[in-house]
């Protein structure tokens, strides 16, 4: 004899939406805040107390946990990871108010399959795929590697 399992449907919960969102489902979103003209592709978890700012865009297979603030004009490449909970005792801590913020300024691209630990990233940073940024980010730039190291500066914008 089996035992049945425990079934709990994913889906779109206790959502503040701004104007002209575009979700493509399957998604798991939850007590998060996304702004206005965000795309956010399949497969993607939002946690709740995460905060999307307005023309964002989040590419599929991202995951997203609790306390992020993400700025304006950002970019989530496939599979991004962001990781807040640092396993500071030795294993997974269930207390949220131990886990730690992460905060994604504006005008920041995140490559495919970058790893975001707790950290704060500024305006005008590019992060290369694969990327695990370990360290806060306060120098605009383009970073790459694990861990991410600056690379070199943003080129100037073409008048």
């Amino acid at each position: 004899m089996s035992n049945a399992p425990i079934v709990k449907n994913s889906g779109i919960s206790n959502v503040s939406f701004g104007h002209n969102v575009t979700l493509v489902q399957p998604v798991n979103l939850y007590g998060c805040f996304i702004g206005n003209d965000v795309f956010i592709g399949p497969f993607v978890e939002i946690q709740k107390n995460t905060h999307i700012g307005e023309r964002t865009k989040i590419q599929s297979h991202s995951f997203l946990c609790e306390y992020i603030t993400i700025g304006d004009d950002c970019f989530i490449g496939h599979g991004v990871m962001f990781a807040n909970d640092m396993f500071k005792n030795g294993k997974p801590d269930a207390r949220c108010e131990s886990w730690a913020r992460i905060a994604i300024g504006n005008r920041v691209s995140i490559g495919s399959n970058a790893t975001i630990l707790a950290v704060t990233i500024c305006d005008d940073v590019v992060i290369g795929a694969g990327s695990v940024v370990t360290k806060d980010i306060s120098t605009a730039g383009i970073y790459a590697g694990n861990p991410a190291r600056f690379l070199r500066p943003l080129p100037d914008e073409v008048e």
